[in-house]
């Protein structure tokens, strides 16, 4: 596991330079949703499915409003025959975003079975939790007591992305 989430971090590292140094601003903002992307998939490899949920929500959310943003400005590219690099560099596009979706698949792979869950982490919630919570429903009580700052730090990315997407939306139907 060590080692698939050492080679996505590389990818996403020469994700961040390539978006640093694009020159079309559409293949800059792509770059950035595979890294986004790319952090989704080190959340499962590191069994943290909530997390997860959060980062593909987020970025899926973010990569719609960049690209629309991007395709809807005045941005003009003059024509030109493509000449090797640009060969080289869709070739190598290509092969990273195949590498992202074995490693997507490994990952996926690796969680348990729909339904079943390891009680490895889950058996200090679930001994004497009521009590120490003082919840009839156990997974309020993990959720906002024992987890409390984390479920406001997922409310939290939610509630952001929800409002930018309205202001943006709002900004565009004004317009």
């Amino acid at each position: 596991m060590e080692a698939a989430i050492s080679v996505i971090l590389v990818f996403m590292i020469i994700g961040a330079i390539f978006a640093i140094h694009a020159k079309d601003l559409l293949s800059a903002v792509i770059t950035c949703g595979i890294i986004g992307y790319g952090l989704v998939i080190c959340f499962l490899l590191l069994r943290a499915p909530d997390l997860a949920i959060v980062q593909i929500v987020v970025e899926t959310i973010t990569l719609v409003i960049m690209v629309a943003v991007v395709l809807d400005s005045t941005r003009r590219e003059p024509f030109s025959k493509p000449d090797l690099r640009e060969y080289v560099n869709i070739s190598t596009a290509v092969v990273i975003i195949a590498v992202i979706f074995f490693f997507l698949k490994m990952a996926s792979g690796s969680l348990d079975e729909f339904g079943k869950g390891s009680l490895r982490m889950a058996e200090h919630y679930i001994e004497g939790a009521s009590s120490k919570t003082g919840s009839a429903n156990l997974v309020t009580g993990v959720i906002f007591d024992f987890r409390g700052y984390d479920t406001l730090g997922e409310a939290t990315v939610l509630v952001t992305a929800v409002l930018g997407v309205i202001t943006i939306l709002r900004l565009k139907g004004k317009k």
